[in-house]
């Protein structure tokens, strides 16, 4: 009943999809249709339906025969695939022959595959004309494949091919056994490589004076890559011989696939990968050739103009480094966004959460940074000192040092090294010593008060005497004498005197009063306010001995008792 339901069903499509002869060749002509366009209909539709149609693979011993794809009757395409499976496995549990042979018939509405009294399956038109063959043909292709792998899953269980399976598997062990031997005695060689080049060329790894590693520690982690390498080698042979072995066996064949698999599929994951990514590595090593080059091209642009072999008007040449630098983290940056989208994974989770984090820590921890940073920029721009000038900033006197996006570091007169936020340089204000010192010359100045009992013009020669004295004073440029004020008691000299060591002034200023001090003792000068000197107790001069005569005698206290009865 069920062979017979099946042949109406089949009569009836082709019905529906046959042409009425009984039409008349004008009403075809007028509706446009012809035998021809509906087979081409037919095909174009039966090839759409291929693409997205999976087929159920018959595989009664693992290996895979053919694939199923059409329904027969209510069975579906898997059901249909399952039944064939099961037909096949009972064949070969029942004693199934090298010798026997299965029979193709024609059943009208198809042509079966039969063994006996046992059909195997069943061939239908639609089966056929999806393979694009004919009935008997496709069933005589299958039936083949199925007597080929009942022929051969027989051959594979028989004792003689246990015993040579057997053999072979020894075979195997014993040859695994021999690598690892032969594996040991490489390991232990390069062992005694090792120990035998310490001092060679093994000697250790330093930078200029410091020794990062030493000879014994440098022998110590090849050692130890040595036996890390020498057990990840025997590993991987037991590895590979474990799949060989189980291949060997029915039983044990799903083992060999996954293990093979486990090394198999990471490869041919990552390789096809390569290859899917090799058009955006292509792009990304042009991007950074690209920036390589243009880096250079910046870089020696900045060197001619440092060193004033290229000039632009309006461009200083210390700001050709600095500029160097900003560019090139612009570059940088651009570089990155044009790469970041090439990037494997740009897209995933994980890659975007750890950006996000970043962007969060550098928003919260960045902002007196980011202001530093901007005071760089502006203070490198502004020029009010370069490396090695003597400057002022707030109450700090010293040479710069260094000079950074973030801060300024000063050395002072005591050797201190201070660093200072360029933040704090922008809002304060800044005295550079250095600045004009070799074109102009520094002025350094320093104040006496004398009294008025000395003469003015005696008192100018002094000065200008000292300053003349003292090295590093220009020669070029003379020295002047103002008098800032008009005191109660004396007179303010300003010794002015112009030099063009900058970095030397406090030795210069040291010089300087000393050469004042003895210039004034030698002329019996006391540089003193006359107040001090009427209130002192007793009337010795504050000149040191040795400027003094010999025959100095220190004056007494006037002194004079008046008679209240004498007219004097």
């Amino acid at each position: 009943m069920i062979r017979i339901l099946h042949l109406l069903i089949i009569c009836s499509i082709c019905f529906i999809y046959t042409p009425i002869q009984a039409q008349s060749n004008d009403t075809l002509i007028k509706q446009g249709v012809t035998d021809q366009n509906l087979f081409s209909k037919s095909e174009i539709a039966l090839d759409s339906l291929k693409k997205v149609t999976v087929g159920y693979p018959v595989a009664p011993f693992q290996d895979t025969l053919f694939y199923i794809y059409t329904t027969f009757g209510p069975f579906k395409a898997e059901a249909r695939a399952k039944a064939i499976n099961e037909k096949i496995q009972t064949l070969y549990e029942s004693g199934f022959e090298p010798s026997d042979s299965l029979t193709v018939l024609n059943a009208g509405y198809s042509w079966d595959v039969i063994k006996d009294d046992l059909t195997l399956l069943s061939i239908t038109a639609e089966d056929a004309r999806w393979m694009d063959q004919s009935q008997e043909s496709l069933a005589k292709l299958y039936a083949n494949k199925i007597q080929n792998s009942l022929v051969n899953e027989k051959a594979e269980n028989s004792l003689k091919s246990y015993l040579i399976k057997g053999a072979l598997a020894l075979f195997i062990l014993f040859v695994a056994y021999l690598i690892i031997r032969l594996i040991n005695k490489l390991f232990r060689w390069t062992t005694l490589k090792i120990h035998q080049a310490k001092g060679t060329w093994l000697k250790g790894y330093s930078i200029k004076n410091y020794e990062i590693i030493t000879v014994e520690r440098e022998v110590a982690i090849l050692l130890i890559a040595n036996r890390i390498l020498k057990v990840l080698t025997i590993i991987l042979i037991i590895y590979l011989s474990l799949p060989l072995l189980f291949s060997l066996f029915p039983f044990t064949e799903g083992f060999a696939e996954q293990l093979f698999s486990y090394i198999l599929n990471p490869l041919s994951n990552a390789f096809r990968a390569f290859v899917n990514y090799i058009p955006n590595l292509i792009s990304i090593i042009v991007i950074l050739f690209i920036v390589k080059y243009a880096l250079k091209l910046i870089k020696f642009l900045a060197d001619e103009i440092e060193h004033k072999k290229l000039e632009i008007p309006g461009f200083y040449p210390d700001w050709a480094q600095p500029t160097y630098s900003i560019l090139k983290i612009f570059i940088y940056a651009f570089t990155l966004v044009l790469i970041f989208p090439l990037l494997p994974m740009n897209d995933s989770d994980i890659f975007k959460g750890v950006s996000v984090f970043l962007g969060i820590l550098f928003s919260l921890g960045s902002s007196s940074a980011i202001a530093n940073m901007v005071a760089g920029l502006v203070i490198t721009y502004m020029r009010p000192f370069k490396l090695g000038d003597r400057v002022k900033i707030g109450d700090i006197t010293g040479d710069v040092q260094e000079k950074n996006l973030l801060v300024t570091r000063i050395k002072t007169i005591k050797n201190e090294v201070i660093t200072i936020p360029n933040s704090a340089i922008l809002s304060g204000h800044t005295i550079n010593y250095s600045r004009s010192a070799e074109e102009h010359g520094l002025i350094l100045h320093t104040t006496v008060t004398i009294g008025y009992d000395v003469p003015w013009k005696q008192v100018h020669e002094l000065l200008l005497n000292a300053a003349k004295a003292t090295k590093h004073i220009s020669k070029d440029k003379a020295p002047f004498v103002l008098q800032t004020s008009l005191d109660d008691f004396y007179v303010s000299y300003q010794l002015n005197a112009y030099t063009t060591k900058a970095q030397g002034m406090v030795h210069i200023y040291s010089e300087l009063h000393a050469h004042i001090q003895d210039n004034f003792n030698e002329a019996n000068v006391e540089i003193m306010s006359p107040h001090y000197s009427t209130l002192r107790d007793g009337s010795m001069t504050t000149i040191p001995e040795n400027y003094l005569p010999k025959d100095y005698v220190v004056p007494p206290f006037r002194v004079k008792n008046v008679d209240k009865d004498s007219k004097d």
